[in-house]
């Protein structure tokens, strides 16, 4: 008899200011120079949206209420290596308040805005999915580096 599935659940907030989108550039050694949503792991019975919020603040002093956030795409991603495989909820942010700085430079090497149809190429493949999911499909699902089969 196998083992229940664990996956890790993630929270991403695309910060939304008209047609432009507050990205963050990765620094620690996954995705290193490229870009993505704020995001992070939830706590242990943490709900998706307030930890969506959390880890807003902690990466970049953006202040958002949880109820403000707009659920837009959910990606269930597999990792391919072995370790458990991700939930994550991308939500849009429209009203937030704070100066955004880089709050864990380790994790963070710059938060910037791009245009909302003109992303950087250097997008980490796991949250790009939910990035142009939540652009081109609001609500969906994607699957994500999953086995065909």
């Amino acid at each position: 008899m196998s083992l229940p599935v664990k996956p890790i659940i993630d929270g991403h907030v695309i910060v939304r200011d008209g047609q432009k989108l507050r990205l963050s550039q990765r620094g620690g050694p996954y995705g290193h120079g490229q870009w993505h949503a704020p995001s992070g792991k939830l706590d242990p019975q943490e709900k998706p949206a307030v930890g969506a919020a959390r880890e807003l603040k902690e990466e970049t002093a953006l202040d958002v209420d949880p109820d403000s956030l707009t659920l837009l795409h959910t990606v269930i991603h597999h990792q391919g290596d072995g370790t458990p495989d991700r939930i994550g909820f991308f939500y849009e942010a429209t009203e937030f308040s704070g100066d955004p700085v880089t709050r864990e430079p380790d994790k963070c090497l710059a938060l910037e805005w791009f245009a909302e149809h003109d992303l950087p190429d250097e997008l980490i493949p796991y949250p790009a999915a939910g990035l142009h999911g939540s652009l081109t499909g609001p609500g969906g699902l994607t699957y994500h580096n999953w086995p065909t089969g």
